[in-house]
């Protein structure tokens, strides 16, 4: 797909640059006809299902406090123009930009691979993480219930999970999460990245409202689910200013533990974050990325482990301290206890021997 430059309503990325793969580039072109002065064609939203072998993601950074984790989608609707993950759309041969948000594979398979893979002998149980990569209750969702039926499985099977989510989309399944819970399997975060409803509108257009993420804050805590807040990403000149203020309103809303990262911006994030800027914040834009530069030894983006969450420097670390003294003063600095990977069993199946115990 092939368009210009400039804001899209409803969308975050405001460009299709082509991903580090391809092998062509296309630009646009005007052969005599005017067509760069016509209205640029709807960008429609298409879901493919995807044949997938496997449905387990492993990972062994030391930055992420689980090594497995499920992605029912690739791409996702909410259009958040700073996701780290867009950047993955590049291995379907598409662009991290719009395509990432307009073009989104399903696994409909998930389920009944998970359901295998449980099942194995060898299999050992740890938490599964869904949604560490695209968010799991996206739009799609509502009527594809992948996500739902991946919940069901890991009920069955006794299977301690938690999510990462930026809809409401979330409570539909409270009847699955709020037993759980209680068995200490389930716990949830939701990111909240800014308070203001036009700078989310521009960052991040298809996602629920600030409003209603802390509604949903609310409502799980009062069902009895563990649940917090990722103040994420903080971008300088952008958001920062914020920290505190969505850390208290998570905290009102019943947030029990909070955690922040820094914007991240490898590969072609770098340039449809830039982009970006230039449309919306024409005038932040050196600003901006200079201070993130400050805070990455030089570059938009560092990929150490240890640093990559948190960045460097006099401001990475003036930003800390602030998280560090809200979540202190608002009772944020909560632990919760480890979620209970004891109760995994594989469930019996017709004609199979009953447990002793």
């Amino acid at each position: 797909m092939v368009l210009r430059k400039g804001a899209k309503k409803g969308r975050g990325a405001v460009s299709n640059l082509p991903g580090r793969l391809q092998k062509q580039d296309l630009v646009p072109f005007d052969d005599g006809w005017g067509s760069l002065d016509e209205p640029a064609p709807e960008i429609r939203t298409t879901v493919t299902p995807e044949v997938t072998r496997n449905i387990l993601s492993r990972n062994d950074s030391p930055d992420i406090p689980f090594d497995r984790s499920i992605n029912p989608y690739k791409g996702c609707e909410h259009g958040c123009v700073y996701c780290f993950a867009r950047p993955t759309h590049a291995y379907l041969d598409l662009s991290p930009g719009l395509d990432f948000e307009s073009r989104i594979f399903s696994k409909p398979e998930a389920p009944r691979l998970l359901r295998r893979t449980l099942g194995k002998p060898g299999y050992r149980c740890q938490v599964i993480a869904l949604g560490s990569n695209t968010d799991p209750y996206q739009p799609v969702e509502r009527r594809l219930g992948i996500t739902r039926s991946i919940l069901e499985v890991l009920s069955e099977f006794q299977h301690p999970l938690s999510i990462v989510t930026k809809s409401h989309l979330v409570l539909r399944d409270l009847d699955l999460l709020k037993p759980m819970a209680q068995e200490n399997l389930a716990s949830v975060y939701i990111s909240i990245t800014t308070l203001d409803r036009t700078l989310a509108r521009r960052m991040e257009p298809r996602a629920a409202t600030p409003e209603r993420r802390l509604q949903t804050v609310e409502a799980l805590g009062e069902a009895g689910i563990p649940v917090g807040v990722l103040a994420s990403p903080m971008i300088p000149n952008i958001n920062d200013s914020e920290l505190e203020s969505i850390l208290e309103a998570a905290a009102s809303s019943g947030a029990q533990t909070a955690n922040f990262i820094l914007l991240r911006l490898p590969h072609e994030l770098k340039e449809l974050f830039s982009d970006w800027l230039e449309a919306h914040y024409p005038q932040r834009k050196s600003k901006v990325l200079n201070k993130l530069r400050s805070m990455r030894g030089g570059r938009l983006n560092d990929p150490r482990f240890g640093n990559r969450m948190r960045g460097e420097g006099a401001y990475a670390k003036l930003l800390q301290r602030r998280f560090q003294v809200a979540c202190r003063r608002l009772g944020l600095e909560r632990r919760k206890p480890p979620l209970d990977t004891g109760k995994f069993q594989v469930p019996l199946q017709p004609g199979d021997q009953g447990r002793l115990f």
